[in-house]
């Protein structure tokens, strides 16, 4: 071979991609339901933009992002996460339709670029599903986030999963508690990794979650212990809310996720068993980002999901979605005659929502029919000299074995039709 897919990218080949459109058909269809809108942003955006939000001193803004200088000098990034995108989009495309009292909720399904060591589940090339509330102070509009993607891990049919909550303060609060929390960890840098080493200067609430350091973070003063009154509130009725929706729940105070835009709830959801890396999503409130965007003040809270995660949790607790159904037809040409003949039922028959197929290859009947056998067609269409004279194709039932004569223009509506659209 001469070419080889890029280290951490994948072929997503039609065997496998039935799991991959159910899930993805799975989460549009619980997204609408839950009266959020659909939001396609493009692949690659202004580096600033994820610069400004994510954070330049974060794993992303630091090291983890594709960028390229493109040929009028302008520095653009592939899509490094979804959130940004998409209130950048909200802004732009004015989606409060200037009504500041608008509550706007977006959803997206979009592959996230961002060079990392590949590991189970997790690719730099990877697939994220997420979802956005963009105008709701609301610890309610914080519930919803958390509790949509408890019942779509449940409509996954994945069990054992942790919801593990925390707050990460606010502007009033979160200044204080990184002072204390470098006071506290200034003693013990000669033991922490090199990474936690530059978050101790650049972004000390990183530290938090670091799993190599986690010994020594147990010294850590508790976040909890520093809140503002409005951020303790807020975290008070975010728990509430999800007891009232038995959405069960762990406060664990090293949840601070990796973005720098997120204030008050951090939310991560867990599952064992699906390698090293056993977060399956995650997310959290905004408050400041539309601002740092370029809006007015505008409160936010949203949560991505990872695609490949869910795949691989659902895999290993032996879920499989495709099903093993026999559909469709096969059509068999006996024949130059039969063959334009085939070649004209085939199209009539997919667009009367009839998934149907014929043998390019032009093999024997035996071989045809052993093939549309093999596929998993529900019916085998026999068309000879005979069939053509007297208007009939011999139809097969490949589960049954039975066959019969049915007329050339009744054919269709003995099949089970789905048309597009």
């Amino acid at each position: 071979m001469m070419y080889k897919r890029p280290i951490g990218t994948q072929d997503i080949t039609p065997d496998v991609v039935g799991e991959w459109r159910f899930v993805e058909e799975s989460f549009r269809c619980l997204a609408e339901r839950y009266g959020y809108g659909e939001i396609r942003t493009p692949i690659f955006e202004d580096t600033d933009l994820f610069l400004r939000s994510v954070g330049q001193d974060t794993d992303i803004g630091s090291k983890e992002m594709y960028t390229f200088e493109d040929r009028g000098k302008r520095s653009l990034t592939l899509r490094a996460e979804g959130t940004a995108p998409a209130v950048r989009a909200y802004l732009e495309n004015h989606l409060d339709k200037t009504d500041k009292e608008r509550v706007v909720k977006l959803f997206y399904i979009a592959p996230i670029f961002r060079y990392d060591r590949p590991q189970a589940g997790r690719y730099r090339q990877h697939h994220q599903c997420g979802i956005e509330i963009i105008g709701s102070h609301a610890p309610a509009a914080d519930a919803e986030v958390i509790t949509f993607a408890w019942n779509f891990y449940k409509l996954m049919g994945l069990t054992g999963i942790k919801v593990l909550i925390n707050s990460v303060g606010c502007p009033l609060c979160a200044p204080n508690y990184v002072q204390k929390l470098k006071e506290t960890m200034a003693s013990s840098l000669g033991n922490l990794c090199e990474d936690c080493n530059h978050r101790y200067h650049h972004n000390p609430l990183r530290m938090l979650d670091c799993k190599l350091c986690a010994d020594y973070m147990k010294r850590a003063p508790k976040l909890a212990d520093e809140l503002c009154g409005g951020c303790d509130e807020h975290m008070a009725a975010v728990k509430e809310i999800l007891t009232a929706l038995d959405v069960p729940f762990e406060v664990d105070h090293s949840i601070v996720r990796g973005l720098d835009y997120y204030t008050k709830t951090a939310f991560e959801f867990q599952i064992q068993g699906i390698g090293s890396q056993s977060a399956l999503g995650g997310g959290g409130r905004y408050d400041g980002l539309v601002e740092k965007c370029g809006g007015p003040h505008t409160p936010g809270v949203g949560m991505g999901m990872g695609l490949e995660r869910i795949l691989l949790a659902r895999e290993q607790a032996g879920l499989k979605a495709v099903s093993e159904e026999r559909k469709g037809i096969f059509l068999v040409a006996l024949g130059e005659a039969a063959w334009v003949e085939c070649l004209k039922m085939v199209q009539e028959l997919r667009m009367a929502g009839v998934p149907a197929e014929v043998d390019y290859r032009r093999r024997s009947m035996k071989a045809q029919l052993r093939f549309a056998d093999n596929e998993r067609f529900a019916y085998a269409a026999i068309i000879g000299d005979d069939e053509l004279a007297k208007g009939v194709v011999g139809l097969k039932d490949l589960e049954s074995g039975e066959q019969a004569e049915v007329a050339r223009g009744e054919l269709a509506g003995k099949l089970e039709a789905k048309p597009c659209g």
